[in-house]
């Protein structure tokens, strides 16, 4: 059943999202060059997602992250690496599963070792739940899978 769930989220996924052609970005999860469906990076590590104000804006790596304010926006220009997604901003636990990138609900993250990780989160299935499970074996594989589809 869990495969059958995972193939089902990447054809939604899929259908959903388009990549971003710029360089550096071309396996980042993006609609119209935008991470993390237009949320503050930033706010993620202050206390809760909160949707960035397209006016208050910063690119990295060719893509563009709104901000809630100013003050986000400078923090995350000061150390931009720290405040993107790992896996290009694709669910962290189908990374990890199968490798595959999977659409992501940005109000489903989890902050470890200073990391924002995003979740799928659509239809009863929060994938966050099961990577909790195993969290250190799925964040090995993601990142042994990431890595291969970035070379």
């Amino acid at each position: 059943m869990k495969n059958l769930t995972l193939f089902v989220l990447v054809i939604l996924s899929q259908n959903t999202f388009s990549q971003s052609a710029e360089a550096g970005g071309k396996h980042f999860n993006v609609k119209k060059n935008l991470g993390i469906q237009g949320y503050d990076p930033v706010s993620y590590f202050n206390r809760k997602p909160q949707e960035g104000n397209e006016s208050i804006k910063a690119e990295y790596k060719g893509i563009t992250y709104y901000f809630e304010n100013t003050k986000n926006r400078d923090t995350f220009t000061k150390s931009p690496a720290k405040y993107e997604p790992p896996y290009g901003g694709w669910c962290a636990y189908a990374m990890g599963e199968t490798g595959d990138k999977v659409k992501i609900d940005p109000e489903t993250y989890k902050i470890k070792d200073g990391r924002l990780y995003l979740f799928y989160n659509f239809w009863g299935t929060n994938t966050l739940e099961s990577w909790n499970k195993k969290e250190n074996s799925l964040k090995t594989n993601a990142d042994k899978n990431w890595s291969e589809i970035i070379k």
